[in-house]
């Protein structure tokens, strides 16, 4: 997304956006804005970088 920088008088702007992509910003602000969610995602993504994970089809197998 573009940013807008303006200088000197207001000049109202507006975007069009579907409501299925604002629903979606709303949900992505939410978890930006929740220290215990982020830090979640952080740990799950050092597990992932340190090999700690299994693959779906293996999970399949052990629950059969």
């Amino acid at each position: 997304m573009e940013e807008i920088e303006t200088f000197g008088e207001h000049k109202a702007r507006w975007m069009t956006i579907s409501t299925d992509e604002y629903e979606s910003m709303k949900s992505t602000l939410e978890v930006l804005s929740e220290p215990e969610l982020m830090e979640q995602i952080k740990e799950s993504r050092d597990d992932f970088e340190a090999g700690r994970f299994k693959k779906l089809r293996d999970l399949l197998k052990e629950s059969l």
